[in-house]
């Protein structure tokens, strides 16, 4: 547990340099709605990755710097967008950029900070390469989110482009495509960065991308498991969010919906398929999930990449930044919140 305590604190690391580039060539003016996502707080998890990774490689923390900053400027740029997106009022706790300051200030402040992320690159050993990393990444990102709302089974009548692609059917592939691009590719990414922040050699490179990338999944199913079977007094988080938001693009729920026949099928997918879930329909839709082994084997998939992230590692020498890379994979394997 101290190392993971260690792992997480270094994710902090990057605080002065995130409010640096984020203020670079900004007018006092616009500073506070700047730094509301910064301030807001976070785990800090993938400026963490990078820094680890470094060490893990065999380099210095302090070489990583900008590219672990421009992750995290990157994961912010995305929940600002995410949240506009999904309408969300509350993140962390707090409202969210939108809420607080409106949409189109929220819309300048996503755009501000997607400029801070290629500044931050300029500074990283090779910025041509760091950025050409960082645009895919991007954009692999932009299309996990649009498969993701393309997986909602209602809701957005007034977004044409939506309504006329929206998948009825999703199978358990179609989600992992959605979840490397939407999670994994940013972890992947920032575990890469370290590497080649500290000058490795192309194996040590593949093994930590391939450490994140199935990082990201075992991640992500981890959120999935949560957001149905979560407590709220741990996580802080409503019960069935994903259930209230039409999401077939919830691994539980597509598991749930793939094992089970008949009436009981129908009934969650009625359900999801509603122009709006109240409280009784979510309830029920987690009963109806309950009764399946749809929480096993999602338990079970989020274990496997566990175990993949850990092996993917075995290449490298023995060191502080690899044990903390592994404790991560163990906690993310069990995680509650």
């Amino acid at each position: 547990m101290e190392r993971l305590e260690n792992l997480l604190k270094l994710g902090s690391l990057v605080d002065p340099l995130l409010e640096k580039y984020v203020l670079k060539d900004a007018d006092p003016e616009f500073h506070e709605a700047l730094l509301y996502p910064i301030r807001t707080g976070g785990k800090r998890l993938r400026p963490a990755l990078t820094l680890a990774a470094a060490v893990a490689a065999g380099g210095s923390m302090e070489d990583a710097m900008p590219a672990a900053a421009a992750v995290e400027l990157a994961h912010n740029y995305s929940l600002v967008l995410d949240d506009i997106i999904d309408h969300s009022e509350l993140r962390r706790g707090r409202p969210t950029v939108w809420k607080k300051y409106g949409l189109s200030t929220a819309i300048l402040v996503a755009v501000h900070y997607r400029e801070s992320i290629a500044q931050a690159l300029n500074d990283t050993r090779d910025p041509k390469l760091f950025n050409e990393i960082m645009a895919r990444t991007l954009k692999l990102l932009t299309e996990g989110e649009r498969l993701d709302i393309l997986f909602e089974q209602s809701g957005r009548s007034d977004e044409p482009y939506v309504v006329e692609r929206r998948r009825r059917s999703v199978t358990l592939a179609d989600y992992l495509d959605m979840v490397y691009k939407k999670t994994g590719a940013l972890m992947e990414t920032s575990c890469v960065f370290g590497a080649l922040s500290a000058g490795a050699p192309a194996p040590v490179v593949e093994a930590l991308g391939s450490y994140g990338r199935s990082l990201g999944y075992a991640f992500q199913i981890g959120d999935d498991i949560i957001d149905i079977f979560g407590r709220e007094e741990v996580t802080g988080k409503r019960v069935g969010k994903d259930v209230e938001e039409h999401k077939l693009g919830n691994v539980v729920v597509l598991l749930a919906a793939e094992e089970l026949g008949g009436r009981e099928r129908e009934e969650l997918l009625a359900i999801l398929r509603r122009d709006a879930v109240d409280a009784p329909s979510v309830k029920r839709a987690l009963e109806i999930i309950s009764s399946t082994r749809a929480r096993e084997r999602a338990e079970e998939l989020r274990r496997r990449y566990s175990e993949e992230a850990v092996r993917a590692l075995s290449v490298l020498p023995r060191n502080e930044g690899r044990s903390m890379l592994e404790t991560l994979a163990e906690f993310v394997a069990t995680r509650e919140f």
